[in-house]
């Protein structure tokens, strides 16, 4: 009895769907790789679960553990702004474009302003937040689709980074200048934690700060008016009106909040170091996309979302490692399968509760 009971809370059928879907996708990926080159699948799709695994040696585990966690900070918060947007039935496909102005603004403010971490961070969660609210006031006041909105501000926004970007980059190659010998101090304090992941120099505070954000974000959307009133306008924009809700300013709030997270996001990555933005590129960041299919499997959960950013993040860097037995391309190919069925997750869940009623309603049958 115990258990049935068990099967019908929210939270335990969340997590079996989100498991099912993270199955499901391990087992398609390694159907890709045996379909590529099956004599080397098995030990290819090993690889991308155990990813830092791997090394034999402790250190090197230690270290390349880091990388992933500081992959994951930004994940979280691109999922987050996804999942702010979506409790008020918005969808904020703009997150890629507004963690693409994060970058512009928190790298031009350290390479080429010489400022220092914060207000290089502050820079960044303002440029998201106005893209954010460009989206919001369009869709409150001119009716228009904010998916709609968000895909014309991403390209519009991708190539003016790379004009503003390409003031601060390298002589010899397309690629920003290198933030920890340009600007030291634009480089994001390690707070100690580097030494626990081998002296790893991009391991710092991203991380908990990426955290702390994911808990404020489930203490707004769950513990306050505002949250309270964000939700209402998502299940009925009219009749949150009617309740003496100004839904207009809540639609407008909720994606300026959003394009915050996204902006910050971008902070929490480039700030560190560990990457260098290319100023030829030609495509939106992935992250911001990718923090869709983290959302979905997190159940639109904010505490969910580190655990299924954590996942998301562990398949890319352990994917990285399938090389050079599988191209690129095919990495690419299978990681972008495992992400997809992620994003089943709430349809795994509907099967799931159907499962339970079903089987509830034979044994009322019975009795």
């Amino acid at each position: 009895m115990k258990e049935r009971n068990l099967l019908k809370n929210n939270g335990v059928q969340s997590l079996l769907a989100s498991l099912a879907c993270i199955v499901l996708g391990l087992f398609l990926g390694y159907v890709v790789l045996l379909l590529i080159n099956p004599a080397g699948a098995g030990e290819a799709i090993l690889t991308v679960i155990k990813n830092f695994l791997t090394y034999n040696k402790p250190a090197s585990q230690m270290k390349y553990l880091g990388n992933t966690l500081v992959k994951t900070a930004p994940l979280l918060m691109c999922s987050l702004s996804i999942l702010f947007a979506y409790k008020v039935g918005l969808f904020n496909i703009g997150a890629a474009g507004q963690y693409c102005f994060g970058v512009a603004l928190c790298l031009y403010a350290a390479l080429g302003l010489k400022w220092s971490w914060l207000p290089c961070m502050l820079l960044a969660l303002l440029g998201g937040a106005l893209l954010g609210g460009i989206s919001g006031l369009l869709k409150s006041y001119c009716n228009v689709n904010e998916v709609i909105s968000g895909i014309m501000l991403n390209w519009i926004v991708l190539y003016l980074t790379n004009m503003l970007l390409t003031t601060v980059k390298e002589a010899t190659s397309p690629y920003t200048m290198v933030l920890t010998t340009t600007n030291p101090s634009a480089v994001l304090p390690s707070l100690g934690l580097g030494k626990l992941f081998n002296n790893n120099q991009y391991v710092g505070l991203s991380i908990p700060l990426a955290l702390i954000m994911a808990f404020l974000v489930w203490l707004v959307l769950s513990k306050t008016k505002f949250g309270y009133e964000l939700k209402a306008t998502g299940f009925n924009k009219n009749a949150a009106k009617y309740c003496g809700m100004a839904e207009k300013r809540n639609v407008i709030l909720s994606l300026v909040i959003s394009g915050a997270l996204a902006g910050m996001g971008a902070a929490l990555l480039y700030l560190t170091g560990y990457e260098q933005w290319q100023c030829s590129t030609s495509s939106v960041p992935g992250m911001g996309f990718n923090g869709i299919p983290v959302a979905l499997l997190a159940s639109s959960n904010p505490i969910g979302t580190i655990f299924a950013s954590l996942f998301i993040s562990y398949i890319q860097v352990g994917g990285a490692a399938m090389q050079p037995a599988y191209s690129s391309e095919t990495i690419d190919i299978v990681i972008a399968v495992i992400i997809y069925l992620a994003a089943f997750a709430l349809l795994m869940r509907g099967i799931i509760t159907k499962a339970v009623s079903g089987h509830k309603g034979k044994e009322g049958a019975a009795k």
